[in-house]
This record gives structure tokens, sequence and C-alpha cells, in this order.
């Protein structure tokens, strides 16, 4: 791998590459913060996506992609003395140290459950007034409510056993099931919701993040439903012109595939 002095001018590379686009490339120099938040996004999904895939050169490029980002915000600010690279790293560092006493202090923890309760309770420490204040309101509400679960494991508030998580998954779905029979649509989606947040609860106590479990069976569907039309179009037959059992042969040689 490359030494740390190799490292270090590769950041400079990339930082005087930035300047030069800054100041001569007509689409670089309209860019702003807002213009870029969106295209930031998308990177993050798609350095998501060769995580799932487990693409390691994929994930090198995506992570380029997204410190390309980073450096470009940086930049953007630099540009109205607001902040720049140097005060960027050098936050993220004070946190770092701020918030791993057990490593630059002489707070000592037993396991990564310790580590995780003080951090929580750092955070209110530094005037937050709740732990829920991490979780941005713009998060998409399968992570969201992964998130605040995590949030507030970290000051105590939380199952003790696994089966209790599942037991109040029965009950929800018991509770859904209730209201499925009486009719009322509101009712139903409160109770739907309720039944997604004890299943991504359950789903903490078994070591699985249920966004990429759930991304990974979006990709397994995907895949199969695509031998399905590839069949169906060797027939020369539409879909929409098989009947469910004919589709079922195909669907089920995929899932063997």
């Amino acid at each position: 791998m490359n030494s740390r002095q190799l490292q270090l001018q590769s950041f400079e590379r990339l930082l005087n590459i930035m300047d030069d686009l800054r100041e001569k490339c007509p689409w670089d120099k309209k860019q702003t913060l807002e213009s870029l938040r969106h295209l930031t996004i998308e990177e993050t999904y798609e350095l998501g996506d060769a995580i799932l895939n487990n693409d390691l050169n994929e994930i090198k490029k995506e992570l380029g992609d997204l410190l390309l980002h980073i450096v470009f915000y940086a930049k953007i600010g630099s540009e109205s003395d607001t902040f720049d690279i140097a005060d960027v790293c050098n936050e993220i560092c004070e946190k770092l140290i701020h918030r791993h006493p057990h490593i630059y202090g002489d707070v000592e923890v037993k396991d990564e459950e310790e580590v995780k309760q003080n951090w929580e309770k750092l955070k209110l420490k530094e005037g937050k007034t709740s732990v829920l204040e991490g979780v941005p309101a713009g998060l998409p509400a399968l992570v969201k409510a992964s998130r605040i679960q995590d949030k507030v494991k970290g000051v105590g508030f939380d199952w003790e056993e696994p089966h209790q998580v599942w037991d109040k998954v029965q009950e929800e779905l018991q509770e859904l099931q209730d209201e499925v029979a009486i009719g009322n649509q509101e009712k139903i989606e409160a109770e739907f919701g309720d039944v997604l947040f004890s299943m991504i609860n359950y789903a903490r106590f078994l070591n699985v993040n249920p966004e990429d479990a759930l991304e990974r069976t979006n990709k397994k569907f995907i895949k199969r439903f695509q031998y399905l039309e590839s069949k169906a179009g060797e027939l020369g037959k539409p879909l929409m012109d098989m009947s469910l059992a004919e589709m079922d042969v195909f669907w089920n040689e995929a899932k063997k595939l």
C-alpha cells in the first residue's frame, strides 16, 4: 500500500486539481452547495450499491467520487472565507478525540456497547437536548427508523431479549389484522407502520441491517424477474399473455440459478 507521504501527496494533488477546475471549467465554476447536494446523494447510493455487491474496485472509484464532493464543498466554503478543507479535517479530528476518551483520555470501557453509550452521553453534554437530534429529518423512513432505535438504545431505552421484540412483532401483526378486518384505512396504515418499525427493531437484535437486507432482496427479485422476461422473450410471448402458472415455471428456474 502507499506510504503516508504518498497518501498526503495524492490528497494535495486532488486539492490542486479542484483549484484548477473551479477557476477554469465552466461547469465547475457555476456549482453551489445546493446544486451539488443531489449529486452527492446519488454518489452515496452508488457507493452503497458497490458495497452490497462487494465490488472492491467499484468501491474505490465511488469513494473517490465522494471525496471529490467533500473537497468541492470545502473549496466553495473557502471562497466565502467560511471554512476550508483544513477546517473540515480539524473539526472532525477534534470531535473524534473528544468522543473517544477511552483512547485519548483516562476513561475505561469494556465493550462496544459502552462506547456507544458514552458517545450519546457526550453528545448531550455538548448541548444537545435530545439523543434524536442527530437523526436527519430527510433520511428515508426505513433508515430513519433504524437510526432512531440505535440512538435510544445508546441511553438504555431498549428491550432486554430478542424474544421480547419478536413478541412485539406478533402483537403488532395481530393489531394490523384486526384493523384490516374493520377496514379503517387510516388505522390500517398506522398499524402497518408499527409492524415495520417493530420488524426493523427485531432486525437489530438479529444483527441484520434492514436497509441492506431489503436492498439485497430487491436485487434478487430484479434478477429473477429479468430472467423471466428473457425466457418469455425467447418464446416470443409477452408476459401479459402468460398465465401465472407459466410464469411460475421460469421463476422457479431463476431461483435455482
